[in-house]
């Protein structure tokens, strides 16, 4: 067999034994609803692989899961634990965003699947509430035991070159037959169901007809030729409103019985029961009672798989009101509609000067963003354009605009106007890899989707605007460079906090006070706006003239101190002083209420410097503050440091000092550069809340 044909074998062979620990588990634990997902190689999106018991319209929905999102799976991967979901209320309390977006009645099993210490993909399975409380002994160990052989396996097959990928979609897949199948089975079940005096109809779970019986047929008017494998809205237009669309999604999703009374095009009233099960659903159907007066109750059997359902705007809404960047609002769109629709490639353009500018992308070749940039701009993405316009060819596109760019063979495009405020400002431009028919429902759909982007876009420039603004206030009152002696050397970090934070307040100096002598100082000022960072360099600039002035460390900070209490009463600012004498290897230091100094000397653990700290500044203009000498060892290493750098939730701030000693041993070889990084790094700045201001200094006149 050929090599290509082997791997082909292979690859399939993994898919076919992912497919069946899936459907295992389900039907041991009693699950109606499983999926399996992967991560991808950036590690930081789920992606579905297979999935049973649910409407190919829902898993589109939910085929890319952000480990950002505050979704249950996510969690339980992101954090490495295992979530269990009682209910809907449950949901709702830990959950919110997603409750709003399957608002129906389930329980639900999520865990991480680990192929070893290494997190691989997630893992979830779903119940009907209230028949299930609680997860018994046997079916946690099922949980866990195809979590094991699911991590192993999606190892094994990247470590043999042949890794588990999601495809376009996820493959959706029907429960195990207990038998081999009869050919005459149809026919007995169509006999069967023929003896009962109401309408049957059998759907599998994307609401296709796989049975009807001929009391069904006559009261729906149609021939079962006509209906059998085809969704019903596709031959009975009268059920396919997409408003009705609950009723549905609470039966399969959440496997309760549900029933309705809609009205055909002739005045007829007819009963409609949806009754679920692993397979799909069975419908029964019968005239509704002829009550005067009697209000319909309007339900959609299914949604049309090209339009996005109410919930999942709403869940849609939800992510992007996070979206900070443009980029991040594309990366949510893309992950919750090109599922759905089926797009190939999207990008947020911008058209200024009649030229064209590429603000974020997803699915777009490196080379075409590059043909976009700077081209001409054509009218549908224009600084002004205000109509959408959709094509569904190549050649229709270059009949209208012989100019336009045609990139990664794409054959097909809408050009969605965003406009905030009745003003353009931009264009989502959606592609499609084949000629794509626009239908009006879908237009509408895609139309309504363009405002959802366009206030996300929006809030994600001014956020871009006031992020730039706030950095260039930081800067200019950090200082730019730092001053130069023999025989010191000294480095610098500063770090914001993790998007979504406003400016902040910490700060640090170094100052030069002799050709022996220079100072250090770091401090953090209360709170995150542009008053914490004028106060901040109100400090710095009171600190300089009293340390230059020849003030010692306690006269700087009990002088900056008593100004404080005058400028700002209500704010208050922590700061450590640490007078730095380099002949004789010693440093005097003073500490309104900051974190301790920690000494590092070669070859032996780190010291926390105990300073005595007084009184954090701006509170009390009387306050004193207590100097402490400590010996400077050759080669010693002192790090200033503000709380961002080492405060965690839940932990004490003691200890956090103490791990942060424990663990740093610096080596006179070792630029101070490279442990300053190494120090940032350790402290995981992707999580935390608060800034970092660091600033390291070495006693290396020995050397020198």
């Amino acid at each position: 067999m050929p090599a290509s044909k082997v791997a082909a074998h292979g690859v399939a062979n993994d898919s076919s034994r992912l497919d069946e620990l899936l459907i295992s588990s389900v039907i041991g634990t009693g699950a109606h609803v499983g999926a399996v997902y992967v991560l991808d190689r950036s590690g930081d999106l789920l992606r579905m692989v297979t999935e049973i018991g649910l409407p190919t319209s829902i898993a589109r929905s939910f085929a890319r899961i952000r480990l950002t999102e505050a979704i249950p799976l996510s969690v339980a991967v992101r954090e490495q634990r295992f979530i269990w979901i009682s209910g809907r209320e449950h949901l709702a309390r830990e959950f919110p965003g997603v409750a709003l977006s399957l608002p129906y009645q389930f329980a639900a099993a999520l865990a991480p699947v680990c192929a070893g210490d290494t997190v691989v993909g997630g893992f979830l399975l779903l119940w009907p509430a209230g028949r299930v409380n609680e997860l018994d002994p046997g079916q946690l160990d099922i949980i866990s035991g195809t979590c094991a052989r699911l991590g192993e396996l999606i190892k094994r097959a990247a470590e043999r070159g042949r890794p588990i990928t999601a495809g376009s979609q996820p493959r959706v897949l029907g429960p195990r037959p207990s038998q081999e199948a009869d050919p005459r089975a149809d026919l007995i079940a169509l006999e069967l169901v023929n003896r009962l005096p109401e309408g049957i109809c059998g759907l599998d779970v994307d609401g296709r007809v796989t049975l009807i019986s001929a009391q069904a047929s006559d009261l729906l008017d149609l021939r079962p030729a006509d209906v059998v494998g085809k969704r019903l809205w596709e031959v009975l237009p009268w059920l396919g409103n997409p408003a009705y669309e609950d009723r549905y999604r609470a039966a399969v999703i959440g496997r309760r019985i549900t029933r309705f009374v809609a009205r055909n095009p002739e005045g007829r009233r007819l009963t409609f029961e949806l009754c679920p099960g692993l397979s799909g659903l069975t419908v029964r159907i019968a005239p509704a009672p002829a009550t005067r007066g009697a209000a319909l109750e309007p339900v959609d059997i299914v949604t049309p798989p090209r339009m996005i359902a109410v919930h999942d705007i709403l869940r849609l809404a939800t992510s992007l009101a996070r979206a900070m960047t443009a980029q991040e609002v594309i990366d949510q769109v893309a992950d919750h509609i090109m599922p759905v629709y089926n797009i190939q490639a999207l990008a947020i353009l911008t058209g200024k000067g009649g030229r064209l500018r590429v603000v974020a992308s997803r699915g777009y070749s490196r080379r075409a963003v590059e043909e976009f940039d700077s081209r001409a701009a054509i009218p549908p993405v224009q600084g002004d354009a205000l109509t959408p316009a959709f094509f569904r060819s190549r050649e229709e596109l270059r009949e209208a605009y012989p100019d336009a760019v045609c990139s990664d063979d794409m054959s097909a495009w809408a050009f969605l106007p965003l406009i905030t405020s009745s003003r353009p400002i931009g264009t989502c431009v959606l592609a499609y890899d084949r000629p794509h028919e626009f239908g009006a429902d879908e237009r509408a759909s895609l139309i309504a989707l363009a405002g959802l982007i366009a206030q996300a876009f929006e809030r994600a420039r001014l956020y871009d605007v006031k992020h730039q603004l706030a950095q260039c206030l930081q800067s200019s009152l950090l200082p730019r460079t730092l001053p130069h002696l023999p025989g010191l050397d000294v480095a610098a970090r500063y770090v914001p906090a993790t998007p979504g934070m406003d400016i902040g307040g910490d700060f640090y100096d170094l100052i030069r006070l002799s050709d022996t002598k220079v100072a250090a100082v770091i401090g953090d000022v209360q709170g995150h706006d542009v008053t914490a960072a004028a106060l901040m360099g109100q400090v710095r600039t009171a600190i300089r003239a009293h340390a230059t002035a020849g003030a010692s460390p306690g006269e700087v900070l009990a002088h900056t101190n008593r100004l404080l209490t005058e400028l700002a009463p209500d704010r208050f600012t922590s700061c450590l002083y640490v007078a730095f004498d380099l002949r004789r290897h010693t440093a005097c230091l003073a500490s309104a209420g900051h974190p301790p100094p920690v000494l590092g000397r070669p070859g032996a653990p780190g010291q926390v410097v105990e300073t005595s700290p007084g009184l954090l500044l701006g509170i009390d203009p009387d306050a004193e503050y207590v100097t402490v000498d400590v010996p400077l060892p050759p080669d010693s290493v002192m790090i200033l440091y503000t709380d961002g750098l080492i405060e965690e939730p839940g932990l004490d701030l003691g200890d956090c000092i103490a791990a942060l000693a424990a663990g740093f041993t610096p080596s006179p070889r070792r630029p101070l550069h490279a442990l300053a990084d190494s120090l940032i790094a350790q402290a995981g700045i992707e999580r935390r809340t608060d800034d970092i201001a660091l600033l390291l200094v070495r006693d290396g006149r020995a050397r020198a």
